[in-house]
């Protein structure tokens, strides 16, 4: 029954804009980030204290701006999309409200969005930056009752075939997923449309215009029915395999309406494994181009039906069959919401809803039914697999989906490592939303989470089904539990646990450090850094017999708790110079130095904590240590020369330098191009001798050749092999094994040359080993 009166009816109407001009200024100044107005030249000091600022001055007014509050932008941002999706009966005012029950109560609402089938009712809540979401119990508890109010209002005024649905749109606000609030929302009947719905749809609005609509809709109204119509098509039926499969032609715009995309996003995050892209919208409008201009698609169009018991497809088969297995007949399907979904063939389909062919033609589809996520996934892989590269992020964020089952660990390993940064970025913690994963572009990239993982030691590592005996300990994963599955979401469970922990610990307690973009936390090499640090901290601590895999979370996490608190308190108190010449490190590398920052300042407040690495790059970076090693080696490549030079003469007389004939080629040539450098940059030296240009490769391969070889009746000759052969521990048998420290030699020649490099450098046990070779030559 009807209660609204004519009256009222008109004052609704008249808070509704339809007029295309007044709409298109409404969104102008929505769009606008900042309030614009004009005042009088006299009223400028007045607007200046009330926290505007002069935008342009003009001869008797002055344009004023002044930033939106964070609610009222994220209104108009919401506004917006609705009118970008072509909706274009839309709210004017801030103060829309409509009664919900005879006794003329009102329900406000922030935005309404009309068009001939739907109406959205939207409730918007937001904060300045992102927290934790206060309760809205009290507004939320009575909410389902307004609904059915506001519905007969909408009804009476709109007719009562249209759909109808209110939205709860929060901004910066993370909501517990299993809490009271998202419980009212859904027994409501409600959308929850959180900042991952919104970016979503910004991103249809972006890639596919115009036609971003019938995805939209089908996110909203996920099978509920569109309408009364039936839909009954003539079908084949057929077999592949143990699957039933229907071939049919069907119009665009209709299946366009049932059909729904499977996006990588986390605003589809309750069908996952998802795995379809964005498409690409140069690609689009040339499709409707080749459509409109009589080309067609002869390959079919693979499709899922995702029926549930409220919406199944049924098919009657002809009282007739033909010599064929299969069977001809009419499919029936529910005129429902996105209950096709799309396998293969997006941009065939969406090419034609800005195509005059929309309605009148009709394209081939092969359809399936029933087919989880997985299986889906399986066809889209395998069509795809020779179409465009997947990125990075998209193929980190299938793996979990494509390895979880595997029969390889290392497959296994990789898949949970996916789950857990998709974990990370969608669970109500502090990196709620932070991380990229699929299409959703955010603040920090998937790829050094993964890398982190790997380093952490919070996970072993494995080749095929061997698991790496020496990152077993302080590992979260037992890796003799047979049930994987079980061991897999155990595994995941602590591991997100405590790396929410920790990030919650430097939001709550460090938040300058937290808030602080591209800072020594949230960014991409502090992710590496930090992650890696955490799992390096739970290793030590294992080592010292103070946590094991038994530990309960709680425990570990306050274990673990204080060495981060020196972290951050040492962050806080770094030089300015320091701080700069942290956050000026780019390039491979840059988080490996980061992670050593971060590990060095912590062992100032606990020096029993010096992990190896740790211990490595402190030696590594000690001058006196590596003038040392830099002395060691200059002396013996000298005495290498030295005595293989004046051996070769002692055996081949003035011939010697014919003996070593390519090598000497070589070394001419070497001088010849240095003389060539020197020359081009204006430097007046002598001609390079090429008896200076021998490398260590070329003593190795001459000492090799002239192994034994011995002048005539010169007992005191002392031969190369007799010479140049040093155990070093790699065997001491072959030719081969008694000159392997010659190689060696020359990998740490290239961390000693370097002098003004603190990028590759000696530690102590190469030091030694240099020392080695020297004393062995001067013995």
């Amino acid at each position: 029954m009807s209660f609204l009166n004519y009256n009222q009816i008109n004052e609704i109407r008249e808070n509704i804009v339809s007029d295309e001009i007044e709409l298109k200024r409404n969104y102008r100044v929505k769009k606008n980030k900042n309030q614009i107005q004009s005042v009088k030249n006299s009223l400028v000091d007045d607007y200046i204290d009330m926290g505007w600022e002069i935008e342009k001055e003009f001869t008797t007014k002055t344009r004023m701006k002044k930033k939106k509050s964070y609610l009222e932008e994220f209104k108009d941002d919401v506004w917006c999309q609705f009118y970008e999706l072509g909706y274009r009966n839309l709210n004017c005012c801030d103060t829309f409200a409509l009664p919900f029950n005879k006794c003329e109560e009102k329900k406000y609402i922030d935005i309404i969005a009309i068009n001939e089938e739907t109406v959205f009712l939207v409730e918007c809540k937001s904060s300045e930056k992102p927290q934790k979401a206060p309760s809205y119990k009290t507004e939320l508890d009575s909410l389902r009752l307004k609904i059915e109010g506001i519905r007969k209002v909408i009804f009476q005024l709109f007719g009562k075939d249209i759909k109808i649905k209110y939205i709860f749109a929060t901004r910066n606000l993370r909501l517990n997923i299993d809490g009271e609030d998202i419980k009212n929302i859904e027994q409501s009947h409600a959308f929850y449309y959180n900042d991952n719905t919104y970016s979503y749809i910004n991103n249809l609005i972006k890639h596919y215009k115009s036609a971003s609509i019938y995805q939209f809709l089908g996110l909203i109204f996920k099978n509920e029915l569109i309408n009364n119509n039936k839909i009954e098509i003539p079908v084949v039926q057929g077999w592949m395999g143990k699957k039933k499969y229907y071939m049919f032609s069907i119009e665009p715009d209709l299946l366009l309406k049932i059909g729904f995309i499977l996006h990588r996003t986390k605003a589809n995050d309750v069908e996952f494994p998802t795995y379809q892209r964005l498409l690409v919208p140069s690609r689009l409008k040339g499709i409707s181009k080749f459509i409109d201009g009589g080309g067609y698609f002869p390959n079919s169009i693979i499709i899922n039906f995702n029926s549930d018991k409220k919406n199944k497809i049924l098919f009657e088969p002809a009282s007739s069959k033909g010599s064929s297995k299969s069977n001809i007949g009419i499919l029936k399907i529910p005129n429902a919401y996105a209950i096709a979904y799309i396998i293969d063939g997006q941009h065939r389909l969406y090419g034609y809803a800005n195509s005059k062919y929309l309605n009148t033609n009709t394209i081939p589809v092969v359809a399936l039914e029933g087919l989880d996520s997985d299986k889906q996934l399986s066809i889209f892989m395998d069509i795809n697999q020779n179409q465009k590269a997947v990125s990075p992020s998209l193929k980190l964020d299938l793996e979990e989906y494509i390895h979880w089952d595997s029969e390889r660990a290392d497959s296994r390993l990789k898949a949970l490592r996916s789950s857990i940064i998709k974990y990370l970025s969608n669970e109500q913690g502090s990196l709620y939303n932070k991380i990229s994963i699929g299409e959703d572009v955010s603040l920090l990239s998937s790829a050094p989470f993964e890398k982190a993982l790997v380093k952490s030691g919070l996970l072993p590592s494995a080749k095929n089904n061997q698991y790496d005996k020496s990152t077993i300990i302080g590992s979260l994963y037992n890796i003799n539990n047979n049930k994987h599955t079980d061991e897999m979401e155990k595994a995941r469970y602590k591991i997100v646990q405590l790396i929410n922990n920790c990030y919650e610990l430097v939001e709550e307690g460090f938040f300058d450090i937290f808030n602080r973009e591209k800072y020594f936390i949230l960014s991409n090499r502090g992710t590496f850094a930090f992650i890696t640090l955490i799992g390096n901290i739970n290793v030590f601590l294992t080592n010292c017999e103070e946590l094991t895999y038994s530990t309960n979370n709680d425990v570990r996490f306050a274990k673990i708790k204080k060495y981060l608190i020196a972290l951050l308190t040492g962050i806080n108190n770094l030089s300015e110079e320091k701080e700069k010449e942290q956050l000026s490190l780019l390039g491979a590398g840059a988080d490996i130095k980061w992670l050593r920052l971060f590990q060095s300042i912590i062992n100032e407040s606990f020096p029993q904590y010096d992990p190896p690495e740790l211990v490595d790059w402190k030696e590594r970076q000690d001058d006196e240590l590596q003038n040392t090693g830099r002395t060691y080696g200059i002396e013996i490549e000298k005495h290498m020369k030295k005595f293989i030079l004046s051996n070769l003469e002692k055996i081949y007389s003035d011939k010697w330098d014919l003996e070593i004939g390519k090598i000497k080629r070589d070394c001419v040539s070497r001088a010849l191009e240095e003389d060539e450098k020197n020359h081009k940059e204006g430097l007046n030296k002598e001609s390079s001798d090429w008896k200076e240009m021998f490398n260590i490769n070329d003593y190795k391969t001459i000492i090799e050749k002239h192994w034994s070889k011995k002048p005539e009746n010169d007992n005191t000759f002392v031969s190369f092999e007799e010479k140049f052969s040093i155990d070093v521990g790699k065997g001491f048998n072959s030719k081969s094994e008694k000159v392997k420290w010659i190689s060696i030699f020359n990998s740490y020649r290239n961390l000693w040359a370097h002098e003004g490099s603190k990028e590759k450098r000696l530690n102590r046990e190469e030091v030694q080993f240099l020392e080695k070779i020297y004393n062995n030559f001067i013995s």
